[in-house]
């Protein structure tokens, strides 16, 4: 049985960020925020907390914590074996909406490691699992605010779920509630700063997973992998750490502004604080099946003068291994989607296009496609998970390479993260451009794609021009 979910309009003077003071500290907190609107890739921004389920997986175990039948520290959990992604769409399926207008009305909020890929491909288990981050962890929200960053309407959405009948229509209604006194009494209301301070980090304070020279080393392996015709590309990356003293919520809002996104989130998760200010779509799905991917290989800085940026801007527009590396990947993509789309609906809707974002450019695809109606959005995560952008061509391949010559696993870096709605739609991003935090650090991993043009000093610094937001909104300068 459907449920039509509860919908309520509220009136508040406060922007997202301040609205989101107000439950940051609450179990589970999530911000899916599209600080930085571009056409086709979405205009809301969405809010929650305290979802009525959390399901995290790890080396096939999964623990499912209903966290209303056993509330509070007294918590019960339950684990179970089998396929991850079958568990996780099996408890998805208790749960159906009726799809609203707004693009997300509830459902599950979360993301999915890198390291995911290991449940469905068989990889060398060689890298070490330093930080041991969940393979995925979703938490089941009946309650969500979502704001429209182009009217700055603000609505809440309740689906009274894991209730049912009219009792879902009773809890509904004390959750909207419930909400609407979070973020609008006058006693909850916080001051929230648009422009955080600024603050100093040392140098010195900051260390990688690579020297220059290691990572360059690694490059002209991979570079040799490619010349024996192993793979044709494959994306590496080095990680770095550091201890810092900003709270993790402050340095989103830091990031936002120095890097604002498309696909921004800050999810504060139990042990894991997730900083992300990334610009790729992984997987769009309406509720008419449409699915939407946007691969993006190429970049280049932005330049310190209108001249050098301009340059640098024709240089990524004219490159002919950046269009080919894309190519490559638009391929791939191509291929995954056509493993479950309708015959004759794949197509490349954007070959090549640039989007301008602070401190980069992009070169990106678009490749769309129709679902066939028995197929949903695990069965595409199934097909395509993890994101041939990141990975390389042929992928299974390409991960192999990447899980011998990068020194720890990735985590959530290169994985996704998003929403999985009740009535079918999803939005699932790529993790780039993010910040973890656990026990007082924060880490963050940045890499490129290799090609047999690749040159691995101009590899190296690609990987700087990436980091330099994030190095930025720690506190880094120069």
């Amino acid at each position: 049985m459907n449920i039509l979910p509860v919908i309520q309009s509220v009136n508040s003077p406060q922007s997202s960020g301040a609205l989101f003071e107000n439950l940051k500290n609450q179990p589970y907190s999530f911000m899916l925020d599209t600080c930085l609107p571009i056409k086709g890739l979405g205009q809301f921004t969405f809010l929650g907390a305290d979802p009525f389920l959390v399901v995290r997986s790890k080396n096939g175990i999964t623990e499912i914590c209903d966290r209303i039948a056993s509330p509070g520290d007294q918590q019960q959990v339950k684990q179970v074996t089998g396929d991850p992604l079958q568990v996780l769409k099996n408890l998805m399926r208790r749960y159906q909406t009726t799809a609203p207008d707004i693009p997300f009305g509830g459902g599950a909020v979360g993301f999915f490691s890198y390291d995911f890929g290991r449940q469905l491909e068989k990889i060398p288990q060689i890298a070490e699992d330093d930080l041991q981050m969940p393979d995925f962890i979703f938490g089941f929200y009946d309650l969500v605010i979502a704001i429209d960053n182009n009217s700055n309407e603000i609505k809440i959405i309740s689906t009274g779920l894991p209730a049912q009948g009219k009792q879902a229509l009773k809890r509904a209604g004390e959750r909207v509630e419930w909400l609407e006194n979070m973020i609008t009494l006058k006693h909850n209301q916080v001051q929230f700063a648009d422009h955080p301070g600024d603050y100093i980090a040392k140098t010195e304070d900051i260390k990688a997973n690579f020297t220059k020279a290691g990572y360059q080393n690694a490059v002209s392996q991979a570079i040799e992998h490619i010349l024996c015709g192993d793979i044709f590309q494959v994306n590496l990356s080095q990680r770095f750490e550091m201890a810092a003293k900003i709270e993790s919520w402050q340095l989103f809002k830091k990031l936002k502004e120095i890097n604002p996104a498309p696909f921004s989130a800050y999810l504060n998760f139990d042990a894991w604080q997730i900083i992300c200010s990334s610009m790729e779509r992984f997987l769009g799905l309406g509720s008419n099946g449409a699915v939407q991917t946007c691969p993006i290989k190429g970049t280049r800085p932005r330049g310190s003068s209108e001249s050098t940026d301009l340059a640098n801007y024709r240089a990524l527009k004219n490159s002919l291994k950046d269009q080919a590396e894309l190519t490559m990947i638009v391929d791939l993509a191509r291929n995954d989607l056509g493993k479950l789309c309708t015959i004759g609906s794949v197509k490349v809707a954007d070959c090549f296009r640039i989007e301008t974002y602070p401190t980069v450019y992009h070169l990106v695809a678009t490749i769309e496609g129709q679902l066939p109606s028995d197929k949903d959005v695990f069965d595409l995560i199934r097909a395509a998970f993890p994101g041939g952008s990141i990975t390389g061509a042929p992928k299974i391949k390409a991960m192999e390479i990447i899980e011998r010559l990068e020194p720890v696993r990735r985590g959530i870096y290169t994985g996704s993260l998003g929403y999985i709605g009740f009535d079918g739609r999803a939005d699932l991003n790529i993790v780039i451009r993010t910040i973890v935090r656990k026990n007082n650090k924060y880490y963050f991993q940045v890499g490129g794609g290799l090609t047999a043009d690749s040159n691995p000093a101009a590899e190296y610094y690609e990987t700087l021009d990436k980091a330099k937001a994030l190095m930025q909104a720690l506190g880094l300068r120069g």
